[in-house]
């Protein structure tokens, strides 16, 4: 499930063995912990890790069983694999416990093999503080990445999601019907045209400048207009700031909506 981080990592500049290592030597580096079955895919969470943060150690583990092995340690952040369970699973709860019991103040993430909304919903509700999904662009997860560790939470697959009513007993939607819903949740993060709404629809799915003008109908400099008016609204330097700021602006409002 992991092969679209696994090309993107193996197609980029690689950390030699040596810096890798030096980054784990540090004792009193602040740590991230990946739980992950799988020897491919946990190896490939490291090695993007390692590249992005340079002086952190990194302790990967194939479960919770073995968390012990971290105590002492300043963990600053988990990434649990999800491994096809559900929110309610008692395999889940047991891991989450675990975690709590020994590191109860370090944010814990998901790292699922679906896009799935209720899953993700689910996982906002009891405390989770990111989910994310295989498919995500190694630029669009970083910038989740430092969302969680400044302190906010990343759930991308939320953002084009319909908030009223009850999610979980919404049948599955064709791409039509969401990408409608994606431009309306645009238009209401901040006063963007339905142009730049559309751009952003597309952006956040990550999609490069020339897909989305090929997409959208639109000449490449059209594009890049629209973004640097998009940048200008949302306050951003980048593509990846523009997605970051929209998770905090989409999880802002939802915490000021009634429950």
């Amino acid at each position: 499930m992991q092969s679209c981080w696994v090309a993107q990592i193996l197609g980029s500049t690689q950390v030699s063995d040596s810096a890798g290592t030096k980054r784990r030597m540090g004792r009193n580096a602040p740590t991230v912990i990946i739980i992950e079955h799988s020897t491919l895919a946990r190896t490939t969470v490291v090695k993007l890790l390692e590249r992005e943060l340079a002086g952190w150690k990194f302790i990967d583990l194939i479960s919770t069983e073995s968390l012990d092995r971290a105590l002492g340690a300043e963990v600053r952040l988990i990434v649990l694999e999800l491994a096809g369970r559900s929110v309610e699973s008692a395999s889940l709860r047991d891991d989450l416990a675990a975690i709590a019991a020994r590191f109860p103040e370090a944010p814990i993430t998901l790292l699922s093999g679906t896009d799935d909304v209720i899953i993700a919903r689910q996982a906002l509700k009891i405390g989770i503080r990111g989910f994310f999904s295989t498919s995500l662009p190694i630029d669009i997860a970083l910038a989740g990445l430092r969302l969680v560790l400044a302190g906010g939470t990343f759930y991308p697959q939320l953002l084009g999601a319909v908030t009223a009513g009850s999610n979980e007993q919404t049948p599955a939607r064709n791409e039509a019907e969401k990408t409608l819903d994606d431009r309306t949740q645009y238009l209401a993060i901040a006063d963007f045209t339905p142009r730049e709404a559309d751009v952003l629809a597309e952006l956040q799915s990550g999609c490069s400048n020339k897909v989305i003008a090929g997409k959208l109908n639109l000449s490449g400099h059209t594009v890049k207009m629209h973004l640097q008016h998009i940048m200008r609204k949302l306050q951003a330097q980048n593509r990846t700031e523009v997605v970051a700021r929209l998770i905090q602006r989409a999880a802002g409002e939802q915490d000021a909506s009634p429950s």
